[in-house]
């Protein structure tokens, strides 16, 4: 799947089949977070790969937002430092890891935005960095495709020269 096909399919993805991602897989994804350009390559970011099912679990039931991270089966926590560009910074990286799991068929979701503070213990972050989010990664139980993409019309959002000019 070329880039655009995976900008335009992509969709959000709470519900994965008891199907492993292989290892090759789980690195690829990982190193596009890494490899994803950074404001004066400061790279303010740290990423936990996360496979073992009972701390999945347990993720799982510490992420209001996200309680469905307990049936996948992997998942990224993605750290930041303190930095002014750490969220814009590491948002690009998440992203990244997104469509590249979802060109190789795996589905995937942000959860939280902060307000993960009671998962640092069980990850073992440290003081003074903060988690962004967690994205659990997993092959959909349903089938997905990008027809299901409800969008402003293009012209609205789009301006040419100026904004209000189509």
């Amino acid at each position: 799947m070329d880039v655009f096909d995976a900008v335009r399919t992509v969709l959000a993805v709470r519900k994965f089949q008891e199907k492993p991602i292989p290892a090759s897989l789980k690195e690829r994804i990982l190193q596009a977070g890494w490899l994803t350009a950074s404001s004066m390559n400061l790279q303010p970011w740290h990423f936990i790969a996360i496979d073992d099912p009972e701390t999945l679990r347990q993720l799982g039931s510490l992420a209001s937002s996200g309680p469905y991270i307990a049936q996948a089966p992997f998942a990224v926590a993605v750290v930041i430092e303190e930095s002014e560009y750490s969220v814009s910074d590491a948002s690009r990286a998440i992203q990244s890891m997104i469509l590249t799991g979802w060109a190789e068929g795996v589905g995937s979701n942000w959860v939280g935005f902060f307000g993960l503070d009671a998962v640092k213990p069980l990850l073992g972050v440290p003081e003074g960095l903060e988690i962004l989010a967690i994205v659990p990664f997993g092959y959909p139980a349903e089938p997905k495709t990008g027809s299901k993409k409800k969008r402003k019309p293009f012209d609205e959002v789009v301006h040419h020269g100026r904004f209000g000019q189509i």
